[in-house]
């Protein structure tokens, strides 16, 4: 696989920026095609792909998640299987397991037989009905890329991506994910639901049975080399302080703390949490053709980025206390430079 080479050269990175900022939006117009509204959506997948993290997704049945997924295989060429998860699922059903078999001569061994999660692209599909048992097998996965089995290690191909889903209304027979999962995931976004014309256009593509073609832009080599164009985009040190600081204000011990985090939130963010902050507003700097960061690229995802790293009190909980608000209010009160 060939990478693209660092250079310092401004007008080279420029260049690069522009092709990546091409490539980017070409692969999410055509997914736009198929999945009706929800941009946000489609641009949190597309940056957590490139930025090498997963994505959790929230939202009713019928928003078309798993169509997201299928969309994402086709225009990105890469491999997609799909896990329903409910409360008997077992970790070899995700891993795989051990078999006993027999060679030529008629010896026997045992020989590792794959299971779905040997894959590129995984619709984990309502993640929260399995036991935590289960939902912790994709622990080593979502942050090593590999799979370890009976004494042995597994590389995944990559890029692989998770994206899992969970239905924010019906909880009976589920399970709260753990916060050492939660934070494995890049973003957690909220799906809303269609408004009345994209409900209208969602309706007349069933009953018209309009196909949409969606023929292969990138490829599994191409992404992994747009992932190298990342590490040169410049993040200037208040930039990165910024992010650090945002973190922090969500805790409610730190000095850049609002009344309300102090009153309402347990614990904050971790620092998995400013990782993800500049590595997505890398690739939103680079969507926009830019080579370096700027203020506005971090505070873009920034909700997607901590929401869901945010854990409240029991003040907090009894209040009806939204998270989405005080992150809200973290970007309102916390300010560029530190005074």
């Amino acid at each position: 696989m060939s990478t693209i080479p660092i250079s310092t050269d401004p007008a080279a990175l420029q260049a690069e920026a522009a092709q990546f900022k091409q490539e980017f939006a070409n692969a999410r117009e055509a997914i736009g095609r198929v999945i009706v509204g929800q941009q946000r959506v489609v641009e949190a997948a597309l940056t957590a792909i490139f930025c090498g993290g997963n994505v959790l997704l929230e939202g009713v049945p019928g928003l078309g998640k798993t169509e997201l997924v299928k969309a994402l295989s086709r225009v990105l060429d890469l491999e997609f299987r799909r896990i329903q998860f409910t409360p008997d699922l077992m970790p070899a059903d995700i891993i795989g397991t051990n078999i006993m078999t027999s060679d030529d001569s008629g010896r026997y061994h045992f020989e590792f037989r794959r299971g779905p999660i040997f894959t590129q692209l995984l619709l984990a599909d309502e993640i929260n009905r399995a036991s935590p048992k289960t939902q912790s097998a994709l622990l080593e996965t979502m942050q090593e890329g590999s799979v370890t089995t009976g004494g042995t290690s597994y590389t995944l191909t990559q890029p692989f991506f998770v994206l899992a889903t969970q239905n924010p209304i019906e909880q009976e027979g589920t399970y709260p994910l753990p916060e050492a999962q939660l934070d494995r995931f890049m973003f957690k976004v909220e799906v809303p639901f269609l408004s009345r014309a994209e409900m209208n256009e969602v309706v007349s593509r069933t009953i018209l049975r309009k196909q949409i073609d969606l023929h292969k832009l990138l490829s599994g080599p191409r992404i992994l080399e747009l992932r190298s164009t990342l590490d040169k985009v410049v993040v200037a040190d208040p930039l990165r302080d910024y992010a650090c600081r945002l973190v922090l204000a969500t805790h409610p011990t730190s000095e850049y703390a609002s009344e309300r985090i102090k009153n309402f939130v347990r614990w904050g963010a971790s620092p998995r949490a400013a990782q993800a902050l500049i590595r997505a507003a890398r690739v939103r700097a680079l969507a926009e053709g830019r080579a370096h960061v700027a203020f506005e690229d971090i505070r873009h995802f920034s909700p997607e980025v901590l929401q869901h790293r945010v854990l409240l009190n029991y003040d907090g909980q009894a209040e009806n206390i939204r998270v989405a608000d005080l992150i809200q209010e973290c970007l309102k009160s916390l300010p560029e430079t530190p005074t």
